[in-house]
């Protein structure tokens, strides 16, 4: 009867390690060497623009927009101005403060961020996370984004954002970033 309950918790034991394996994603490290390498101090300063749609969980497009950014670093201090036009005529403007804290590590702040967002990269990726207040029909959000930037060359980045609420997925943000 022992051995059979042993046995028996040690599937559990395996199916539960395979099933945690299974929820595990993609590391920042994991794109170490990729290039071209990325620095958010070069790659955000100046001016950029960006074109950008949102999708609801199923894929569906339910917002299309352009962003005209401009980015300043001065050290490893920086401010990236963010002017959305949204395709229904909304406009939009968010102001991050980015500070790079450590090689590789970097932190954010803009008024409609819960607390600091924070960033990792190595190699030419990022991954961004942070809380934004969103404004949803006529109330306010609290959503979890999960961004994952790739520098593709030394003019064009491609992003995508998971949003969260609760633990729920509720859509992506799909962005690319032109640098001329």
């Amino acid at each position: 009867m022992n051995t059979t309950l042993l046995a028996l918790g040690r599937r559990w034991l395996l199916i539960l390690a395979l099933a945690l394996a299974g929820c595990a994603g993609p590391q920042v490290q994991d794109y170490a060497r990729e290039t071209p390498a990325l620095d958010l101090r070069d790659y955000f300063n100046g001016n950029l623009v960006a074109h950008g749609v949102f999708t609801d969980r199923s894929g569906a497009v339910k917002r299309r927009f352009v962003v005209q950014l401009k980015g300043t670093w001065q050290g490893d201090q920086g401010v990236l101005e963010e002017d959305f036009v949204y395709s229904d005529g909304e406009k939009e403007r968010r102001v991050w403060r980015l500070q790079r804290t450590a090689e590789g590590r970097y932190i954010g702040r803009a008024d409609d961020v819960v607390g600091e967002a924070q960033g990792e990269s190595a190699g030419n990726a990022l991954r961004w996370r942070y809380t934004l207040r969103l404004k949803v029909d006529g109330s306010t959000w609290d959503v979890q984004f999960d961004d994952w930037m790739y520098l593709m060359d030394r003019q064009v980045m491609l992003n995508r954002a998971a949003m969260s609420k609760f633990g729920i997925h509720l859509g992506d943000v799909t962005l690319s970033f032109y640098k001329p």
